[in-house]
C-alpha cells in the first residue's frame, strides 16, 4: 500500500491539490489509519490558517434545518452530498404520522406477532416429540465417540508394561532352559 507524505497531506489541507489528486487521497483515507495519522497531524499544523465558523454552537441547528443531504449553502460553507439528491429522491418514502413511536404498523411487523409466532412453534414442536428425537439423537451421536476413546497409558505405565513383559521372557527362557 503507497502511503501519502506529510508534505502531500499539507497540501491538501490547504486545498492546493487538483480533484483527481484530491479524490485519490480522499480514498485513501477510508483504508490507512496510518496516513489518517499523518492527516490529523497536517491538520493540526494548519489550524490557525483553516476558516472560521460564525457562530459555533448554532452551526448544528442550522445544518439538520437544511434537510438530509442537502447541497444548500449555510453561511458560505458548502455540504456536499454523497448522492445527489432531487426532489424526486424521497418520493417513495410515505410519511404516515410525523410523532415517533405512532406510526401504524401491519401485524407481523409487531414484536409481539413474533413472540405469539415463536411461542407457537415451541409448544408445537415440544408436543410432536421433535425436540425429544432430536435430544435422542444427539445422544447417540455421543456415546460411540466416547465409547471409541481409550485412554492412552501415560509413559510411566508403558515403561513399566514393557519391563514386565521383557521380565516375563527372561523367566519362560529360563523355564525352558531348566
Amino acid at each position: 500500500m503507497k502511503h501519502y507524505s506529510y508534505e502531500e497531506w499539507q497540501h491538501y489541507v490547504k486545498d492546493q491539490l487538483s480533484e483527481d489528486r484530491r479524490e485519490d487521497l480522499e480514498s485513501h483515507l477510508y483504508t490507512c489509519d496510518q496516513c489518517l495519522e499523518v492527516y490529523l497531524q497536517a491538520v493540526t499544523a494548519n489550524e490557525t490558517s483553516l476558516p472560521v465558523l460564525p457562530d459555533e454552537s448554532n452551526f448544528t441547528d442550522r445544518v439538520m434545518e437544511k434537510g438530509p443531504f442537502t447541497n444548500k449553502n449555510v453561511n458560505n460553507v458548502e455540504i456536499v452530498s454523497p448522492v445527489p439528491v432531487t426532489d424526486s429522491t424521497f418520493k417513495d418514502v410515505e410519511m404516515v404520522n410525523s410523532v415517533p413511536g405512532t406510526e401504524r404498523k401491519t401485524l407481523y411487523q409487531r414484536v409481539g406477532f413474533h413472540y405469539l409466532l415463536a411461542a407457537a412453534v415451541t409448544l408445537l414442536l415440544m408436543f410432536s416429540g421433535a425436540f425429544q428425537s432430536l435430544a435422542t439423537y444427539a445422544g447417540s451421536l455421543e456415546k460411540p465417540m466416547i465409547q471409541e476413546r481409550k485412554p492412552k497409558p501415560s509413559v510411566t505405565e508403558g515403561v513399566i508394561n514393557k519391563t514386565f513383559a521383557w521380565m516375563d521372557s527372561l523367566e519362560k527362557k529360563e523355564a525352558i532352559k531348566k
